[in-house]
């Protein structure tokens, strides 16, 4: 039997503030950028930096939370897989590798907020529940 694994664990700050939509049949998509960033010293010890932008997506209850409680700048943990998708734009085929988030932790604030797909939902989706690509907001 084989097995794979997609898994994807990040901390860092949103780029800006989450998109909290809503497809044709009503479940809440919220799509928001975050930073994470690493450092380290060149050869002749100058200071360096190198950030990464990442696309996040967030679905049902998590991304109305996320549309809720999470601000630009905010320092968060996210949990979840990469997907790649496809869509057409002005006639040109465009890809888009994004992580959809299964659980966010809001690490700024007064206390720190846990939010989570599994927590919020009485049963998981099967596949076949997922939005269809016409149904996404973006």
């Amino acid at each position: 039997m084989s097995r794979s694994l997609n898994k994807v664990m990040l901390i860092g700050n949103l780029g800006k503030d989450p998109e909290l939509k809503y497809t044709p049949s009503g479940v809440a998509v919220a799509t928001f950028s975050m930073a994470t960033s690493e450092q380290w010293k060149d050869q002749e010890g100058n200071a360096q930096e190198r950030t990464e932008w990442h696309n996040i997506v967030a679905w049902r209850k998590l991304a109305e939370i996320v549309g809720e409680y999470m601000k630009k700048g905010k320092k968060v943990y996210i949990e979840g897989k990469l997907q790649t998708r496809n869509y057409e734009k002005d006639g040109v085929k465009r890809y888009i590798t994004e992580i959809v988030a299964d659980q966010i932790i809001m690490l700024d604030g007064a206390g720190q907020r846990t939010a989570s797909n599994s927590v919020a939902e009485e049963s998981a989706p099967s596949s076949s529940d997922a939005p269809k690509d016409d149904d996404l907001p973006f």
